[in-house]
């Protein structure tokens, strides 16, 4: 099988606008990632609407396709992408622009979901570690079923355990956090791609949701590595220091 990443980057954000050419550690976030995922897989490009993030890309030797303003979503822009492109792949992994720090361990757990021919879609997902971070509505909860497929995704805390202290919960069930990675093979991208938002992603303002709704199988695979993303420049600051640490432990 053929992998192909793409990395959607946009320069207008409300609350960073130009991360993806915020400097961390001298190099371009955008440059970061891509670093990361290139060498994992049969291609990358990264995928923008800004002339200066296209450039950018190309100046420290990668690849880039410049693509319409008006995608609604992530997965709109890497489907015009991919058509660009021109080449067959039989599975598109989806790589934020704003995760640095993806290893090649994740990369590889959802592409080896796709030996199974059943597999349509793949996230990654990660075990809660404390009460506050599971409260976090900005951290999505996975549900999953016995075969590892999502039922359901939900910025509450679900599931609701009943009769013992909250405090407990991590204790009493394994809940997910949801990494926002995404792999598909070509055919259900084109299909998913065509489908409206649907009741369920509106009220939770996820898209995931859209394709659950329709009937789509996400696989999840698991990952004990956490990411840090960059959203605000408060994040660039942590990512930095995150940086630091790895340096550091990386020379003991």
């Amino acid at each position: 099988m053929k992998f192909i990443g793409l990395i959607p980057a946009r320069y207008a954000s409300t609350r960073f606008p130009g991360k993806p050419l915020a400097l961390l550690a001298g190099k371009p976030v955008i440059q970061h990632v891509y670093e990361q995922v290139a060498p994992v897989l049969d291609a990358a490009f990264v995928a923008t609407d800004d002339e200066r993030i296209y450039q950018t890309v190309l100046d420290f030797g990668g690849k880039a396709i410049m693509t319409s303003a008006n995608h609604p979503s992530g997965t709109d822009r890497i489907a015009e992408a991919l058509e660009k492109v021109g080449e067959e792949f039989d599975v598109v992994i989806n790589i934020q622009g704003d995760e640095p720090f993806i290893q090649k361990e994740q990369i590889t757990s959802l592409c080896r979901c796709f030996e199974n021919s059943h597999t349509q879609i793949a996230t990654l997902g990660k075990p809660f570690e404390t009460i506050e971070a599971l409260e976090n509505p900005n951290s999505p909860k996975i549900i999953v079923d016995n075969n590892d497929n999502a039922l359901y995704f939900s910025r509450s805390v679900v599931p609701f355990i009943r009769g013992i202290e909250r405090e407990l919960w991590l204790k009493a069930y394994p809940f997910l956090k949801h990494l926002g990675f995404y792999a598909y093979r070509r055919d259900i991208l084109d299909e998913i791609t065509q489908l409206p938002q649907s009741s369920l992603e509106k009220a939770e303002s996820l898209e995931q949701l859209r394709w659950l709704q329709n009937g789509y199988k996400i696989k999840v695979a698991r990952t004990e590595i956490d990411t840090v993303g960059i959203d605000t420049p408060e994040d660039l600051k942590r990512a930095e220091v995150f940086l630091a640490n790895q340096s550091l432990n990386a020379g003991k």
